[in-house]
């Protein structure tokens, strides 16, 4: 059940990031362009954590997915600050 549940986190993540990048190319509106990165970042973060739960779980890759988060996490924190309309 915890692998249909990663996956389903991932593929939402992934959902996302497509539908927000797609609306930043027509539109051109900023902050969709770095929600949707902040997203992509997400969907990496969520490919992680499938591979450190299910495919690797004798490696621990916590760091890897902390800092997969933080990055996302500061793009979107940098385009809801340093971006204005």
């Amino acid at each position: 059940m915890a692998a249909a549940i990663y996956v389903l986190c991932m593929l939402t993540a992934l959902a996302c990031a497509w539908l927000l990048l797609a609306s930043y190319a027509r539109t051109g509106h900023r902050l969709l362009f770095w929600s949707g990165l902040c997203f992509c970042g997400m969907t990496l973060n969520n490919l992680i954590l499938i591979l450190d739960k299910l495919v690797f779980p004798r490696i621990d890759l916590l760091t890897l997915r902390l800092v997969t988060a933080l990055i996302s996490v500061a793009l979107l924190l940098y385009g809801l600050i340093y971006e204005k309309e």
